[in-house]
């Protein structure tokens, strides 16, 4: 297996496809919401699907944009709390964020 930064080089690095949440409920609410909207696809019109559908990929866009900035933050953390504890240089963390984050850009 490559190491983390061979990886990084060679953009073999996807953590938005490798996390699977371990939350013991993630399965069932999954389940429940494709059965939902099955169930939505058979009780209403084409139209009121490929409206609901559109709803739904606008909610996953910005939800996914929602995680990459989380991943983005808790990265900047971590990294910052390293440094820290290496350095012993505390001010580090309240820095934190005044790093912009590349999408507000």
């Amino acid at each position: 297996m490559r190491s983390l930064l061979e990886q990084l080089y060679h953009s073999n690095l996807y953590p938005d496809e490798k996390v699977i949440s371990s939350d013991p409920q993630y399965r069932e609410l999954s389940r429940k919401t494709s059965e939902t909207i099955e169930a939505w696809k058979k009780q209403h019109s084409e139209k009121e699907f490929n409206e609901l559908e559109t709803l739904l990929d606008l909610y996953a866009q910005t939800h996914g944009m929602e995680l990459a900035s989380s991943f983005t933050y808790g990265f900047r953390l971590g990294a910052g709390i390293m440094v820290e504890a290496l350095t012993g240089k505390d001010e580090l963390a309240h820095k934190l964020g005044a790093f912009p984050d590349k999408t507000s850009l």
